[in-house]
């Protein structure tokens, strides 16, 4: 046994070191169950991973259940309105807690023989186990949850990343304008991508792909505000989005709200980059007429055109906040060949369904990009998987930020498997 888990690190070893930069992954990095469980172990063990928003708990006793590998957490508000996290597992003889995704509870009841523990994860009834019985030491085991404005990172390690508080020290500023906090969850979609989760990611992180692919998305987006190549017959067309973008974010900044590029993508553990970018036509929104999807727009908001404040954290997630509403995304593997893809949008607490927005002009842009860009991952596994590819190289005016990706992906494999 150990000279097999020996070979397998071995195996992930060697393919990260000989790993060529500004060139895609090689395959096995996309098909091994191997590197699947090194990501699992350290990628997805080690980091702060995007898992919730806090509207998905909004009451004391609401809960959600996440699941990536074999983990399976559970994140409930407690009644002091503090959001927790724990292993779905109960101490006793290890019953997952909570079957469903979601639910509301007074106290987690294990199903099996109803252990009780209260909302701080504390044991406190457990009948027929003798007058000696100490229910100390037998509360749920917890797991590292911080809320950035009201992102919810959780981390598996015993000793997370400290650079979260860094990441969340420069990026408060950006999110809280948009209060997060006080929005409800209109809808959240799931879909399950037949690829590896880095296929996914790497999709996410350019749109050399958008102008031929997401005919509704690029509706509001600027084509040039995710990398080009200049040339003589763009000139203009850069000069003039250029101007856009710095006439906007002195209107934005003189607002109260932070829209300067922050890129730590790949220079740090918690790795991040942000900006707010104008939208094309109306610039209100991401939606099929980039109007407002939701006519109640989010905090104290009276100016519907403020772009689209993106954050990309590595290694699961990004999130686009607008004037109207908030759409956040997070990737969990399943397999080697299967991903998770979570998709949630939220509006303002008071927004009426049917009044002030419809799911469908909500959903519309990010239901349609999805399926495309599912599409798009499924089509790259089944290449990668045919035994005809090899590495490609990246541009250097689009795909900067795949490289980006990768490169962290690596760097970070790479320095925890030297110590595993």
């Amino acid at each position: 046994m150990t000279t097999t888990i020996s070979a397998q690190s071995l195996l992930t070893r060697e393919l990260l070191a000989r790993r060529r930069p500004g060139y895609s992954l090689e395959a096995p990095f996309y098909l091994s169950d191997t590197i699947l469980q090194a990501d699992l172990e350290h990628i997805f063990g080690k980091h702060w991973i995007f898992v919730a928003v806090e509207p998905q708990v909004p009451e004391a006793g609401d809960y959600i259940t996440v699941d990536f590998g074999k983990h399976s957490i559970l994140i409930v508000r407690d009644d002091d309105m503090q959001v927790k996290a724990f292993h779905n597992v109960c101490r006793h003889r290890g019953s997952r807690l909570c079957a469903s995704q979601k639910g509301s509870v007074g106290n987690i009841v294990c199903p099996y023989h109803q252990w009780t523990y209260d909302l701080t994860g504390k044991l406190i009834h457990a009948k027929h186990m003798g007058d000696d019985f100490d229910p100390t030491g037998l509360g749920l085991k917890p797991v590292h949850i911080r809320s950035l404005a009201g992102l919810l990172f959780i981390c598996l390690a015993d000793n997370p990343p400290e650079d979260f508080e860094q990441m969340a020290a420069e990026m408060t500023p950006y999110l809280m304008p948009h209060r997060l906090m006080d929005c409800k969850v209109a809808t959240q979609v799931d879909i399950v991508e037949d690829c590896n989760w880095k296929l996914t990611m790497e999709n996410n992180r350019e749109c050399y792909h958008c102008v031929g692919n997401h005919p509704e998305l690029t509706v509001s987006l600027y084509e040039y505000g995710f990398g080009y190549q200049p040339d003589a017959q763009n000139a203009a067309g850069l000069k003039r989005f250029e101007d856009i973008l710095a006439s906007n974010h002195a209107r934005w900044e003189s607002m109260g709200l932070p829209s300067a590029e922050i890129d730590t993508l790949d220079d740090r553990v918690t790795g991040f980059r942000t900006q707010r970018l104008p939208l094309d036509r109306a610039g209100q929104s991401q939606t099929l007429n980039a109007e407002v999807a939701s006519k109640k727009l989010l905090a104290n908001f009276v100016d519907p055109a403020l772009g689209g404040l993106s954050f990309w954290t590595q290694p699961n997630s990004w999130h686009h906040f607008m004037s109207d509403h908030i759409v956040s995304f997070t990737v969990l593997p399943i397999s080697a060949t299967k991903t998770l893809v979570r998709t949630t949008w939220c509006v303002h607490k008071d927004a009426v369904e049917g009044v002030d927005y419809t799911l469908d002009n909500l959903t519309a842009v990010w239901n349609a990009t999805n399926a495309q860009d599912r599409r798009l991952v499924e089509e790259s596994q089944i290449g990668i998987a045919t035994g005809a590819y090899e590495p490609g190289p990246y541009s250097p005016f689009t795909e900067g930020l795949v490289e980006k990706f990768c490169n962290w992906y690596v760097n970070r494999l790479s320095a925890l498997t030297k110590t595993a």
